[in-house]
This record gives structure tokens, C-alpha cells and sequence, in this order.
């Protein structure tokens, strides 16, 4: 479409993905629209007016595709159509035109290691050996006793093989067993998933975050995997027997990135597009990283899960980064402290609320861009929900001792006096919990220091500052209270202050340093001392 040709040219910035901040929505929960108590396309339509004050420069939209919803939507049975859940295509172009309008770019959530097992793809591939799609997805005799090929689990929980009587064959499965893996060493797999991209460039979307990006390809040996050792999974909770073997063979095989470079190809036809990756599952995340974000080759970022743990301290925030720019080769980092599968920053931080300002200001400081996850910009803590009302099927598996994904996918709050919070006029699909409501936007609005206006405030001022938004970063040593450091760019170098704590703290600055002011933290100096209270942030320029 030429109009949005013309917007992905708009400011001649081919790279503006380097230094965005994109703010991820989880559908099924912003906004309610038709009252079935489902957030859909038009609610996302109705807040454009709230995601653009924020000064965020793109969203990123968890899939909206047909999905029978056992894994609420990353079990896709129609890439090319909108769930009537959701809305419909027209719906789609509408959000994309006017969000266009408001400078605001879309990034679609592409699944491409599996489908639905309601995919038609699928539906024909188990019924026969010789039908068409019977090699598009993986397929392997049992052993001589029966049991699946190798040794291979699911993320969800067991064997990561079923058994599918029609073909007598086990079918390989890295999640639910409703979620068949795509078989990417078919030449015409890749075909067809490489037009289902072209669709949706054609249509003017700005960009993908590509869903468990690693996993496309698997051992054509199908060998066993090793047992972990000393090693760790990144992302898996250690609850999960997942956990206890080394993904070696499963998943982040050679042949994976020589698909990428066939979407990298794909993706430089257009102008002023970019992928954003998750790679989980993996024991060295930042050489695969590396790997994956190779200058012009693969994927334009990768995010890591080093931040989405419990730890919190300077000392890993120092570590995380530095791995980062010591091992993540020559691509751009992209980083994320919450999303829709991980328990909330503020809580699983342990922090609380009263830390959401700073924490969302800090990771907007790091050099790279960030994924900012619906929900922070109000410092939502996680919420508890009871197991009776729990729709995640990962949590209900491994419940109590892993609770699943719902306590972060709860309704936004929009109106805390409106019933169900102004996100529904019907029960929501999740309970909104009572200690959110005076968190609601409506409350944050009214506030003159609430950390809606300051998260608002400093994103937009941080867009007036190009060593934020691009340059370098060098630390500098503090306390291990705070952390901070300076970015640089064409000259123009930014300290950064962080109080990670509750206490006030001191920080003693450079002779060549000046405050930076409309930024939304207060702090005090006198001479070259800086006060900060709890968990406020300092800038300064360095002449």
C-alpha cells in the first residue's frame, strides 16, 4: 500500500528500531469492545490515543491470527485472517491506518515453529504418508517398544511427542500437543511461511517479534539430547523436568539461520521494516545472539531473558549488560524486563510499585532498544490468581509450584469506579484484582506525580536526547545501591543515576557535569552531592 510506503520512509530512518521503545499489547486483555469480555482490535483502536502520549514509537501485538485459543493464540490455524475473537481484517488496516497517523509503527507476533493442530496444513498431513503436506510437519516411527523416538520434552510438560493413530507415527511437539512443530527442513515449508510474511509486508505492517525464533529447525538425526549438567536453561523455570536436559538437538540448529537469511532477504525489499527475536530455551544466550543478530544477515534483535528472573541487584544489572556488549557480537540488543509470560517486574523484583517509574526510565536507558509490556507504564504488580479461575494451561499443569502466565495477563485497568475496571462491560476472561483499581488510568491521570506521568514524561523527553536514544554505554562505579552510567553520542554524553533501592542515597558527580532537567525525577544536589530518594533516577550532561 503506497500510504504505508510512504510512512515507513517518513524521516529517511531505515534504523528507527534502533533505540524504540516498543510497547507490547497483549490483546486479549487491553480493551473490550463487543462485551464478551475478550479485549479485541477495536479496543486497541480506541486507547491509540493513550499508547501515543506515551512516546513509545511502535507496538507490538501478541497474534490476533485464527486460533482454536489453547495457547490463546500462539496456536495458529489461519495465519492470513484475524480470530473473530479479535475483529477482522478490515479491523487490522484500520488499526494500522490510524496508528500510522499517530507515528505509531505495528509489529505483528509471527509463530512460525508450529501451528494448531486445526491448521488445515496439519489436518491433512496426519491423515495419510502420501498426501501432500505429509512431510510439513515432523514425523517419526516409535521405538521397537513403542515410545517416542528420543528423549525430547516439551516445555509444557512431557514427552514432546504424540502419537497420531491415523499415520501410526509420533508427531513431534515442543509445547501443547495441540501445537505441532512445522517441519523447516521441507523446502515448501519455508516457501509457504515466507509468503505468509510477504502478505502481511504487502498489507503495511512494520515488522515482526518473531515467537520462539530459535526453534524452527530440529536434529534430522533426531538424537537424544544430553542431560544438563551444569548448565542452565535460559527462561525455564527450574520446577520444569525441561530444565534437567541440555536443548541440544530439539531446537537452535545450524540449518535455523540459513532460514533467516531467507527472511533477512525478504525483509530488505522493504524499507525501514525490522524482526525482533525471542530465543529461549537456549544454555549460551548470548552467543546465539551473536549468531542471530549478525549485522545484515538474520534478525535485526534478539531480546535476552537475563532480566526476566527474580535477581535484582546492581551487580546483575551491571553483568547482564556487560555480557551483552562483550558477546552479542555486532547486532542490536533488545531488552524487556516483563511480557506476557513472565511474572511482573515490580513484583518479581521484589520492589513493589513504588519502583515502577524508575525501572521503566532504567531500561529505557540501557543502549539498545526496549519492549515495553502493557501494564508498566501503571506499575502493576503481579496479580494472584486463584487456581479456580486460571486459563493458562502451563500453569494449571505445574500449578502450585509454577502458576502459570496469568497473573501478568490481567485486564488493564482503565476506569477504576466503572465496572470491571472500563476494560468490559461483561465479566472479564481473567479477574481484574481489587489492588489494581487504584492503579487504573483513570486514578494515574488525576495524580500529579502518579507513574503514568512520570514514565509519560520521561519517554518523551528521552526522544529529545539522540545519546539515549543511541549512543554508547560506558558504567561508571558506584555503591552497589545505585547504578549508572554514560552514553555518548556524536560528543554528547548523558549520566545516568539509578537508586535501585528504598533509602535515599548520595552520589557524589563529576566537576564537568550538569543536571539534565524535564525528565520527571526530582532529586536534590547541593554542590557536586546529589540526594536521590527511593528509587528515583539523575541525568546529567558531561561537558
Amino acid at each position: 500500500m503506497t500510504e504505508h510506503k510512504q510512512f515507513r520512509q517518513l524521516g529517511g530512518a531505515s534504523d528507527w528500531w534502533k533505540g524504540a521503545v516498543i510497547y507490547q499489547i497483549y490483546p486479549r486483555s487491553y480493551q473490550d469492545t463487543n462485551g464478551d469480555g475478550v479485549g479485541d482490535l477495536r479496543g486497541i483502536i480506541n486507547r491509540l490515543d493513550h499508547i501515543a502520549t506515551l512516546g513509545v514509537d511502535a507496538i507490538w501485538i501478541s497474534p490476533f491470527f485464527k486460533s482454536p485459543m489453547k495457547d490463546f493464540g500462539y496456536d495458529v490455524s489461519d495465519y492470513r485472517d484475524v480470530d473473530p475473537l479479535f475483529g477482522s481484517l478490515s479491523d487490522f488496516e484500520e488499526l494500522l491506518n490510524k496508528a500510522h497517523a499517530k507515528g505509531l509503527r505495528i509489529l505483528i507476533d509471527l509463530v512460525l515453529s508450529h501451528t494448531s493442530d486445526q491448521h488445515p496444513w496439519f489436518k491433512e498431513s496426519r491423515q495419510s504418508a502420501d498426501n501432500s503436506k505429509a512431510d510439513w510437519y515432523v514425523w517419526a516411527d516409535a521405538k521397537e517398544d513403542g515410545t517416542p523416538p528420543n528423549n525430547w520434552l516439551s516445555i509444557f510438560g512431557g514427552s514432546a511427542w504424540e502419537w497420531e493413530t491415523r499415520r501410526r507415527k509420533y508427531y513431534l511437539h515442543n509445547f501443547l500437543t495441540s501445537q505441532p512443530d512445522l517441519n523447516f527442513h521441507h523446502p515448501e515449508v519455508q516457501d509457504a511461511l515466507l509468503d505468509m510474511v510477504r502478505f502481511w509486508l504487502d498489507m503495511g505492517v512494520d515488522g515482526f517479534r518473531l515467537d520462539t525464533v530459535n526453534m524452527y529447525v530440529h536434529d534430522k538425526h533426531l538424537r537424544d539430547n544430553p542431560p544438563i549438567g551444569d548448565k542452565w536453561v535460559n527462561g525455564i523455570d527450574p520446577t520444569n523436568p525441561y530444565s534437567r536436559q541440555e536443548p541440544k538437538y530439539n531446537i537452535t540448529q545450524p540449518e535455523n539461520l540459513l532460514f533467516l537469511e531467507r527472511l533477512r532477504k525478504l525483509m530488505n525489499e522493504y524499507p525501514a521494516v525490522t524482526t525482533v527475536g525471542e530465543l529461549g530455551a537456549v544454555t549460551d544466550m548470548y552467543g546465539f545472539i551473536a549468531q542471530y543478530t549478525e549485522d545484515g544477515k538474520r534478525i535485526h534483535m534478539a531480546y535476552s531473558f537475563d532480566f526476566m528472573t527474580p535477581e535484582y541487584s546492581a551487580e546483575h544489572i551491571r553483568g547482564v549488560i556487560t555480557r551483552m556488549q562483550e558477546r552479542g557480537g555486532t547486532g542490536w540488543p533488545c531488552w524487556a524486563f516483563s511480557n506476557h509470560d513472565v511474572p511482573r517486574v515490580v513484583t518479581r523484583w521484589g520492589q513493589g510499585a513504588q519502583s515502577g517509574a524508575m525501572l521503566a526510565a532504567l531500561l529505557t536507558s540501557i543502549r539498545g532498544s526496549a519492549c515495553l509490556y502493557q501494564g508498566e507504564e501503571l506499575a502493576l504488580p503481579e496479580a494472584t490468581v486463584p487456581f479456580e479461575d486460571l486459563q493458562d494451561p502451563f500453569g494449571i499443569r505445574f500449578w502450585p509450584d509454577y502458576k502459570g502466565r496469568d497473573g501478568c495477563r490481567t485486564p488493564i485497568p482503565w476506569e477504576a469506579q466503572q465496572p470491571y475496571a472500563g476494560f468490559s462491560s461483561a465479566k472479564p476472561w481473567l479477574p481484574i484484582p481489587a489492588e489494581h483499581l487504584p492503579r487504573a488510568v483513570s486514578e494515574q491521570e488525576q495524580q500529579e506525580s502518579s507513574d503514568l506521568k512520570k514514565i509519560r514524561t520521561f519517554l518523551n523527553w528521552r526522544k529529545t536526547q539522540p545519546a539515549l536514544v543511541q549512543g554508547s554505554l560506558s558504567f561508571v562505579d558506584t555503591p552497589d545501591t545505585l547504578v549508572a552510567w554514560v552514553r555518548e553520542a556524536q560528543g554528547n554524553k548523558v549520566l545516568c543515576v539509578f537508586n535501585l533501592t528504598a533509602e535515599v542515597q548520595t552520589y557524589t558527580l563529576p566537576a564537568n557535569a550538569t543536571a539534565l532537567t524535564g525528565h520527571g525525577f526530582a532529586t536534590v544536589q547541593q554542590g557536586n552531592q546529589v540526594s536521590l530518594g527511593a528509587y528515583q533516577a539523575f541525568f546529567a550532561q558531561l561537558n
